[in-house]
């Protein structure tokens, strides 16, 4: 239970903790126990941005492998505009929030045709770009361009919430413009690239979300949390709801070649641009295997699929319960190549912009005969 007796309540224009003294605590401490990370000891906007984007909703150590293969792909600004989006989101997969792909190509690509391949140094005009947003900005503004500007990802967040004992819905209106007014009266003018580095790497490693290693952060004096008590229970978490389950049948075509059917989504909504194996939403209480024939009967198709396998997947706003079946048919006029449906060699697959769930189905397709 969070204690009953709040801390004293400060106005407005109060900063709980001095200021000065916290950026001090926390530089100190960044000197000897800051990470190392790959994007560290760059100046370079485009790798300090290309880091910030991948790191948004995901985790260090899946975010590093990534990181290495787009630089070893894309050296610069220049050469990811010039990709495809396709080369782009095949890269991407496997790191989910496919938007984030899709938004980084876009910027990349504004980049280099507003800004003549130099990123903005300004809060506004990072902003300006696709997928960059308020916190993402700062980071790239102090980092980059070692100038002052407040961040507020998650690890930021539960520092603040613990340092300044925040005792509502750390996500809520009200909570959302202290943490803000927090976080931008604690960054210094003086060393913001390190300070910036330094918060972020204290709510990664030490002040962690389950188990916050009081006796060793820098901060522990001055925590307010700390102090009452509170650490382990605060920022007070905030009610998930439960995505919702959905249902659909993916169908293993095969045709009399060995290729395998295979179509991009839309470019615009849930993983725009992703490829995938044709497929069809089940009602509830509708047979998976009805569905699946309907579908090839739709597509001019005579033939009797069978079911191969079933695999399950966590999106982020849903469940996925997959029905894969297989088939062997030929290619009917309606379902010929183009540019958003394709039929390739089951080796070609495995190297295609996949997404998650339909990556998961290519040991299937052995069973398709």
């Amino acid at each position: 239970m969070v204690a009953s007796s709040p801390p004293p309540q400060e106005s407005d224009n109060e900063i709980p903790s001095d200021p000065a003294e916290v950026a001090r605590r926390l530089l100190s401490w960044y000197g000897s126990e800051g990470r190392t990370l790959p994007w560290r000891g760059t100046r370079d906007p485009y790798r300090v941005w290309l880091a910030e984007i991948m790191l948004q909703q995901t985790t260090v150590d899946a975010v590093i492998p990534y990181y290495e293969r787009f630089l070893a792909r894309f050296p610069d600004v220049e050469a990811l505009a010039a990709a495809s989006v396709d080369e782009v989101l095949n890269l991407w997969t496997g790191l989910g929030y496919y938007a984030r792909a899709r938004n980084l190509h876009a910027a990349a690509r504004q980049v280099v045709a507003l800004h003549g391949g130099l990123f903005p140094d300004s809060l506004e005009g990072l902003r300006g770009l696709p997928g960059v947003g308020r916190s993402t900005a700062g980071a790239i503004l102090s980092i980059a361009f070692d100038r002052p500007a407040p961040i507020l990802d998650g690890n930021v967040r539960r520092v603040l919430s613990r340092l300044f004992a925040l005792q509502e819905n750390p996500r809520g209106t009200a909570a959302e413009k202290k943490l803000w007014r927090w976080a931008e009266a604690l960054t210094p003018a003086d060393h913001p690239h390190d300070y910036t580095q330094a918060i972020m790497d204290l709510g990664a490693t030490v002040c962690a979300p389950r188990q916050p290693q009081c006796s060793a952060c820098p901060l522990e004096k001055l925590c307010r949390a700390r102090a009452l008590g509170l650490e382990r229970q605060l920022p007070l978490p905030t009610v998930r709801k439960k995505g919702p389950e959905i249902v659909q049948a993916a169908l293993l075509w095969r045709d009399c070649s060995g290729r395998f059917r295979v179509c991009r989504r839309p470019y615009q909504g849930l993983l725009g641009g992703m490829w995938e194996f044709p497929t069809v939403e089940i009602v509830e209480g509708e047979d998976p295997a009805h569905a699946v024939c309907r579908f090839l009967q739709q597509s001019g198709v005579d033939a009797e699929p069978e079911e191969v396998g079933r695999l399950r997947h966590v999106y982020s706003h849903f469940r996925l319960d997959l029905r894969l079946f297989g088939v062997v048919a030929p290619a009917a006029g309606s379902v010929a190549q183009s540019d958003d449906c394709r039929w390739l060699e089951a080796e070609e697959l495995s190297g295609l912009a996949l997404h998650g769930a339909h990556k998961k189905a290519l040991p299937y397709l052995h069973q398709v005969a």
